[in-house]
């Protein structure tokens, strides 16, 4: 049996987790991210109960899901892999763009999903996206997703702008922040904000590092769903 590493170093390939409950896919997922010399899939799962089990040994950086599996499907794995190994940042791998899980695993956790049909380098590179902070969802796709799924989006009393930006969870941002991350929901990326709000990209990029950490969101696409949640966002017509 595997046996974990220490903790990464600069020079040290990310460690990956793979799991799936077929092993066809996995091998094809192996495949593609050996292919990389800075990526080495440190385990294998076939269901979601072992999933937990591989990442709570081995402490990966990054864990690939599929979002049905036995046992325990992606989502509820997510949300358990997050607390044995708080520092493994989870993918979800889903058949179809929209699964009727994804944005139950986004909340639970994960950071972000990826399409099992995806190309070999989008692999590789939501791989070391993720492992480097950031979501694996582009901005406008996260929107999509969150409108898609926006009957399951709690409806806040009076859903203004002005409502939501006086939200208890909101209360540390400046007002600064607030126009950011209501541009961010919106599926601007960070020069766009920067033309918008006539600022440089540096300075947006730092308050979106500011927020994400007052907000304690893991990456940009946990930050729009709290702007969806707390109203700061208006909920997209059903």
């Amino acid at each position: 049996m595997a046996t974990a590493d220490p903790p990464p170093t600069g020079t040290r390939p990310l460690r990956v987790v793979v799991a799936d409950d077929q092993s066809l896919v996995r091998m094809g997922l192996r495949l593609v991210l050996e292919s990389d010399e800075a990526v080495r899939v440190v385990g294998e799962a076939g269901d979601g109960e072992a999933a937990v089990e591989r990442c709570r040994e081995l402490r990966p950086d990054v864990a690939l899901l599929d979002v049905q599996m036995p046992r325990a499907t992606g989502l509820e794995a997510t949300a358990r892999i997050l607390e044995a190994s708080p520092g493994t940042r989870v993918i979800i791998l889903t058949t179809f763009d929209l699964d009727e899980y994804v944005y139950d695993a986004l909340r639970a956790g994960a950071s972000g999903f990826l399409l099992k049909d995806a190309a070999p380098a989008e692999l590789l590179s939501a791989v070391h996206a993720v492992a480097a902070g950031e979501a694996v969802i582009a901005p406008r796709i996260t929107r999509r997703l969150l409108e898609r799924f926006a009957p399951r989006l709690p409806d806040p009393a009076s859903p203004t702008p002005a409502d939501g930006a006086s939200h208890p969870r909101l209360a540390a941002l400046t007002a600064r922040e607030l126009d950011v991350l209501r541009l961010v929901a919106q599926g601007f990326s960070n020069a766009e904000i920067a033309d918008q709000l006539f600022l440089s990209p540096t300075t947006v990029k730092t308050h979106v590092s500011s927020l994400l950490a007052k907000l304690q969101a893991r990456d940009r696409v946990h930050a729009v769903i709290v702007a969806y949640e707390t109203g700061l966002v208006p909920r997209p017509p059903e």
